[in-house]
């Protein structure tokens, strides 16, 4: 189902401008898009040299909200391309004044235009779409072309944690990572069962674990 667009969709997105970058979406071309480098300044933008941590499509922002909350000492950038959606997360952190979290409106095919090498502590995959069709899988966010844009910017050591309902998401995801190179650090099949201290729930999370489905998680290592 189509989502609606929201009133005022480009007036609300304006009034969050002081904590939002927005792509030039309309441009199609991934790669003359990432040539021209618009690097943020993160230590501008925060107030201070915290390490960054990304979160690849961010939702209405209950994950990155509650993390950033948890984690006042680190500095969180929540990515989502679809604006519709992003403008729930970013007025959240307005209205309750959370001040270490931004967002960025594009695509992950283009986060190395924005994002320096090496500046990334660790990216979270939460619940992305698993494109389960033979045809879409490079346009899954853990296919090798976007594990190598992630290498890039994630710091010596930098890793990755994702969570997803798919079993066959999870399994294309773990040969991925070793594909490319990637340290398994653990990889756990019921997390329902076996909870992480200190990982915060997305939207979808609880939906599923109400339904009784499974959760996958994955910590993999640049």
């Amino acid at each position: 189902m189509r989502m609606h667009k929201k009133c005022h969709l480009e007036e609300r997105l304006e009034n969050c401008a002081d904590i939002l970058t927005r792509a030039d979406l309309a441009d199609k071309n991934m790669k003359r898009a990432v040539s021209v480098k618009e690097y943020l300044d993160f230590e501008k933008i925060f107030g201070n040299p915290n390490p960054v941590y990304l979160e690849i499509g961010c939702g209405k922002g209950k994950f990155v909200c509650e993390t950033a909350l948890m984690h006042p000492e680190l500095n969180f950038v929540a990515c989502e391309k679809i604006s519709n959606v992003l403008i729930d997360a970013c007025e959240r952190v307005k209205s309750e004044n959370i001040k270490n979290v931004y967002f960025l409106n594009c695509a992950a095919e283009v986060l190395s235009k924005y994002f320096r090498p090496n500046t990334v502590g660790g990216i979270y995959l939460n619940f992305s779409n698993p494109l389960p069709k033979e045809g879409y899988k490079k346009q899954r966010l853990t296919h090798p072309k976007f594990l190598e844009i992630y290498r890039n910017i994630l710091c010596e050591g930098g890793r990755i944690f994702q969570k997803t309902d798919d079993e066959a998401f999870f399994l294309f995801s773990l040969e991925s990572y070793r594909q490319c190179g990637y340290k398994i650090i653990s990889e756990c099949r019921d997390l329902k069962n076996n909870p992480v201290e200190g990982d915060a729930e997305t939207e979808h999370e609880r939906l599923f674990k109400e339904r009784g489905k499974n959760i996958y998680r994955i910590v993999a290592e640049a």
